[in-house]
């Protein structure tokens, strides 16, 4: 219904590409890991739009009229497919302008779509939008510094007193492969999916056989589930972020990709007890 309403509003005249006329290329960019590399990639060059509002997570979310018509006139729209955005996916095959599904070409495993929080598969993620936007160069520029942050981060946990990473979904299976942890989820990879109590106890008794001290919580989603373990085992929460999209204030306040994975390795080691 949203395209069929669309295809009409620029049947009618009402759409247009929103950097029509300032030569600039009209990037639609499905959440914030992706429209972030649009815009380092591409600087003044490009006019990227977040269709993920700040603070918001991007799960599923609802595209309004307006945003199918951006969709569908950008020059190239930059999204994750698996039914990571299904509304926005769909919106993507009928754009006419250039479509690129980020997960093409790398590995996924049961359909994760969590590729940023990898490093190394995220490095592939920005050369990739480097050659989707003809600047290949400052794509690899970009990339090296993420893969120097998966440097850091293997620097950082290759010695630790624990291994076991417990967060409220299962977002971080593929930072937790690469660098030898082990994610323990209480829900799947959609944050606002629901646990049942035998969810909860099958974590709280992996805390307590384990010896875990730290149950991590998001900062865009509610922290009940995490305070709840670590309320009935005696251990401490702190926040890890799947950066999935920062608030204003962060954004505001400078934050962006590398500072945040830093701030996660931060919390990480503290929680493992990394030397």
């Amino acid at each position: 219904m949203l395209l069929g309403a669309a295809a009409l509003a620029i049947a009618a005249g009402c759409g247009g590409n929103a950097s029509a006329g300032d030569g600039r290329e009209d990037v639609v960019a499905g959440f914030y890991p992706l429209a972030f590399a649009a815009e380092k990639i591409g600087g003044r060059d490009v006019d990227v739009t977040n269709l993920t509002p700040a603070g918001s997570e991007p799960h599923d979310i609802e595209l309004s009229v307006r945003d199918v018509e951006h969709v569908l006139d950008a020059d190239l729209v930059l999204y994750l497919g698996h039914g990571f955005q299904p509304a926005l996916e769909e919106a993507a095959g009928e754009t006419h302008g250039k479509a690129v599904d980020l997960l093409d070409g790398l590995d996924v495993v049961d359909d994760d779509p969590h590729v940023w929080l990898d490093p190394v598969r995220y490095a592939r993620v920005v050369e990739t939008i480097g050659r989707a936007l003809g600047k290949e160069a400052a794509g690899r520029t970009l990339a090296a510094r993420v893969r120097a942050l998966d440097a850091e981060y293997r620097l950082g946990l290759a010695s630790c007193e624990r291994r076991e990473l417990v967060t409220s979904h299962a977002a971080f299976g593929y930072l937790a492969e690469r660098y030898g942890l082990e994610q323990i989820s209480v829900t799947g990879l959609s944050p606002e999916a629901e646990a049942s109590p035998r969810d909860l106890e099958r974590v709280a008794d992996l805390v307590r056989e384990r010896g875990v001290t730290t149950v991590f919580v998001e900062p865009l989603v509610s922290p009940d589930l995490g305070e709840t373990i670590a309320r009935e085992t005696g251990a401490t929460t702190a926040v890890l972020d799947p950066l999935e999209g920062l608030t204003g204030d962060e954004l505001a306040d400078g934050d962006d990709y590398f500072s945040v994975m830093r701030s996660n390795l931060a919390a990480i080691r503290e929680a493992l007890g990394c030397r």
